[in-house]
Parts: C-alpha cells; structure tokens; sequence
C-alpha cells in the first residue's frame, strides 16, 4: 500500500467517523462509551488531540526538526483529554472536523520523501503516523458505541491490525486465526502451545485488539491465552 493509499484509507474513515457523530446531543456525548471511565467526549477528545498532534509531527518532521507528541507527555495528554471531554456535542463535531481538516492538510503538503523523515512519535518515520492514525479512528469509532462494529472493519485494515499486534501473542503460544468470512488465515506467535479460533475476521482482530467480539469465537486447539500490552 502506498502512501497516498494509506492516507486515503484514514481519509474515508475520517468522514465516516465525522458522520458518526452527526445528530448527537450533549446528553449522548456525555453517556459511557465502551472504555471504561470514558464518555463518548473523551473518546472524541482523545481523537482530536491525537489529529493535532500528528499534524504537528508532520509540519515539524518536514523542517527536519523534531518535537514531542504531546506538550506534557503522557500526562499532558491526559489532562488535556479530561478538559475537553466536557464540552457539547456541536463543540466537539466542530473540534474534531477542525483537527481532521489540518490533519488532512498536512499530509497533503507532505513529500514522498518527507514520509521517510524521523519524529517523535515511536521513534519512527512520519508514515507510521498514518498507519497509527488508522488505527485510532476505525477502533475508537468502534469504542464510541454508535453502531459502528468491528465486522465493518475493512479487511486490509484487520490484516494491518493482526499484524500490529501480533506482539501480544505470549511466548510459548503458536496462535492461529481462521476468519470464516473472509480468506484468511493469520498466524502469531513462535511455536510452542497450537492455539487455533475461528470466527469473523472482524471478531477475531477486536479480540486481539482487547476489544469484545460482536460474534461468537471459537475455540478450535488449545484454550485462549493471555494477551501481552499493546506495543
């Protein structure tokens, strides 16, 4: 996948996430969302922020300066989510599309070259801040529960997150997942215990994501394990 293809990929799932939220009230933003001891606007704070802070990666990484994620650290970035939770359903779309908007811009400007610079963020280049980025809008949007199930998760954007996570998988466990709607077989893991499940590709990547599988999975080989923290 190409740059301009990953781009366009978050693109989508960026309106598609701004559509969501259309016709919200405040009493709807303010309900519980599916993580726990948020709200559904901290879910669209923390998306706003976090679009903010890789539109100044990227504006940043093409001067060939570096500069941190988010002012503070981690517990800036909490404080400032816990201070905009609060706000109306209107403030928060407005926010939000605001932030999507200058995201988008950003990586508009930004050269094929410029996407192999180094930031902050992971250490890493500009680029794996599109494929983070991916991942954040199509999971939290899952996490805002509005409807939106991980079975409409595309099926190249499991593959991207199966192979993410695929970390998790502790030593000692050969996982195996058979997606039954899709033509995939994915694998993890360095030998030892053979663990196969079985179910929708969407079930099956939310599981290993630590979210809950809207479908059944099955447990064909051995028994669940453990999954290790998010890389």
């Amino acid at each position: 996948m190409t740059p301009n293809d990953l781009v366009a990929r978050v693109r989508d799932g960026q309106h598609r996430l701004e559509n969501l939220l259309t016709g919200l009230t405040d009493d709807d933003v303010r309900a519980p969302s599916a993580l726990p001891d948020w709200s559904r606007g901290h879910v669209i704070t923390h998306l706003e922020q976090n679009a903010a802070a890789f539109t100044r990666q990227a504006e940043y990484a093409r001067r060939g300066e570096l500069i941190d994620v988010y002012d503070g650290g981690a517990a800036g970035r909490a404080a400032a989510i816990e201070r905009g939770a609060g706000r109306g359903a209107a403030e928060l779309r407005k926010a939000l599309a605001e932030a999507h908007a200058a995201l988008e811009d950003a990586w508009s400007r930004t050269g094929e070259d410029d996407w192999k610079r180094p930031i902050r963020y992971r250490d890493a280049p500009l680029l794996f801040t599109v494929h983070a980025r991916w991942r954040e809008v199509e999971i939290h949007m899952v996490d805002l529960d509005l409807g939106y199930r991980p079975s409409d998760w595309p099926i190249d954007f499991c593959d991207h997150v199966v192979d993410f996570l695929a970390v998790r998988v502790p030593g000692g466990t050969h996982l195996t997942m058979i997606a039954d709607d899709a033509d995939r077989r994915w694998s993890a893991g360095n030998g030892g215990e053979p663990v196969v499940l079985r179910g929708n590709a969407g079930d099956l990547t939310a599981w290993l994501a630590g979210r809950d599988p809207a479908g059944p999975i099955t447990v064909e080989t051995g028994s669940l394990p453990e999954l290790a923290p998010w890389p």
